[in-house]
Order: structure tokens, then C-alpha cells, then sequence
């Protein structure tokens, strides 16, 4: 999951933080407004530049008007395994 702010001062990914239930949640931060899904292009850009892939390769699988987003990530369109994606994830945060 993760948790995107809309209009933020920067466009950022991390930390990741506990939700009011505990669960584990990816914080992530872009300048874009939540008008006509640019909130959500914006996210989807940054993470596939973080992960070193296309924009096409990133989509939102929930969460088109709320704060908290389900990304689905097609590792088919990648070079490269699934871990290597959480190993670039990682050092981005």
C-alpha cells in the first residue's frame, strides 16, 4: 500500500510508516494536485523512475480517489527479477 500526498512541497517516496491498523504503508509524497488523476500519474512516474522502468510497466490497481493507493507493477516489463525491483526499491528509500 501506499499512501500518497497530494500538493506536497517536493515529490518524494518514503519512509515507510504503520497505518492506523499497524499495517506497513510505502509514504509518498508529489506536487501534483488530485484533479484529473495527475495525483496518480505523478506517483505512478516517480516509482517507475525509481525502479528504472516505463511508465506502462506501473498502474493503480485501487485507490483512484483516496489516499491510499494498491500499485500493481508488471515485472514482465523489466530486464530484470523481482528482486532486483525490491533492491532498487530499497536503496531509493
Amino acid at each position: 500500500m501506499v499512501r500518497l500526498t497530494p500538493k506536497a512541497s517536493r515529490n518524494a517516496l518514503g519512509p515507510v510508516a504503520q497505518d492506523g491498523d499497524g499495517n506497513a504503508v510505502l509514504k509518498a509524497q508529489v506536487t501534483a494536485a488530485p484533479e484529473d488523476g495527475k495525483a496518480n500519474a505523478a506517483l505512478i512516474k516517480m516509482v517507475a523512475k525509481s525502479l528504472g522502468l516505463p511508465k506502462g510497466a506501473i498502474s493503480l490497481k485501487r485507490g483512484p480517489k483516496d489516499r491510499m493507493k494498491t500499485l500493481f507493477i508488471d515485472i514482465d516489463a523489466s530486464d530484470t527479477g523481482p528482486e532486483e525491483l525490491l533492491k532498487r526499491l530499497s536503496e531509493e528509500l
